[in-house]
């Protein structure tokens, strides 16, 4: 008997109905698939780290009592913003004791002019006395030569102008030796001044330590004083730091490396809730020479046989980065 392939029985409804179910499972299918892909691909990154920033701490550079203070935790300061003064009252008395010494120093120094105003008057009439007898020495001379004066009369005038003549000399010489004596006094008064200037210059610039001057821009994380407590040197003020421009600091594996530069562009994302994400672009700015342990609390044996290389890359900020907060990083 010839065997002939059953008829189909099934309704034509139910043979188109079970067509478009398997396209529609496929369908499903393929876009599950692709979810799968997009999710993995999100979920994946190739560096993962913290952000934190240059923290600087302010102290006191002055020992006393705070008694003017302007620092609040979260406000933003100025580079060179004046925040707080130090008492330092003491230290002011203290420098005008030192210019009122400078002064007096200037009140023990003496007057050339007038010290010896007494020598040169006597010089004065020493050299008058001298042009008169010379005068007279002429007349005589030409008296003798007439023979109306005797050479007694002309010897006496010769030995009296040699006398004045010899008299200015010493008296030229006691000015000179006044002069001398006068300048190098006041030179050993006023040797004085410089040590005590210096000494002036110093207490003002412990007076100018009494002035609590911010250091750089930034926005303040931890304050540490009150107005009215009594500061000593060194003893910290409050923490600040530039929040304008982040680092995040992340760690990747030595096979990593080859894949990135000192100056690279990359892109950095953060977690923005419901499993979405902010972007930022970011740089490159440091490379470890060296490697280093994966920095965990907890290392087993074989967690620490992983050696990674540390990188940081700056980031702008734009008031959504907080210190300590988890970032990721693409390079591609």
């Amino acid at each position: 008997a010839n065997s002939y392939p059953a008829p189909n029985t099934t309704p034509p409804s139910s043979r188109k109905s079970s067509i478009n179910y398997r396209k529609m499972k496929k369908i499903a299918l393929i876009t599950t698939l692709i979810a799968l892909i997009a999710c993995n691909n999100k979920n994946k990154f190739d560096a993962s780290g913290n952000f934190e920033a240059d923290e600087v701490i302010v102290s006191a550079q002055q020992t006393g009592q705070l008694i003017d203070y302007d620092v609040e935790e979260g406000k933003t300061l100025t580079e060179g913003q004046k925040v707080g003064q130090i008492n330092v009252a003491l230290l002011k008395i203290q420098k005008e004791q030192v210019e009122a010494t400078i002064a007096s120093l200037k009140e023990k120094t003496q007057n050339p002019a007038d010290q010896v105003a007494l020598i040169r008057s006597q010089l004065e009439v020493q050299r008058a006395q001298l042009a008169q007898q010379e005068r007279e020495l002429t007349r005589t001379q030409n008296l003798v030569r007439g023979g109306a004066a005797t050479q007694k009369q002309l010897d006496d005038l010769t030995a009296l102008v040699d006398q004045l003549r010899k008299q200015i000399a010493v008296t030229e010489n006691q000015l000179k030796v006044s002069l001398t004596n006068i300048n190098t006094q006041n030179r050993n008064v006023l040797s004085q001044e410089a040590p005590l200037q210096k000494n002036a210059e110093a207490v003002q610039e412990q007076i100018n330590q009494g002035d609590i001057i911010n250091p750089i821009a930034g926005t303040v994380l931890t304050n540490y004083a009150l107005k009215g407590e009594m500061q000593t040197f060194g003893k910290p003020l409050y923490k600040i730091a530039n929040t304008d421009v982040l680092t995040l600091k992340a760690y990747i594996t030595g096979d990593q490396l080859s894949q990135i530069k000192l100056g690279q562009q990359v892109t950095v994302r953060t977690d923005a809730g419901k499993g979405a994400y902010r972007t930022y672009q970011g740089e490159i700015i440091w490379i470890s020479q060296e490697s280093e342990f994966t920095p965990k609390t907890i290392q087993t044996k074989s967690e620490r046989a992983n050696l990674v290389y540390a990188i940081k890359i700056k980031v702008k900020n734009d008031g959504f980065l907080k210190i300590g907060m988890y970032g990721e990083v693409l390079f591609k």
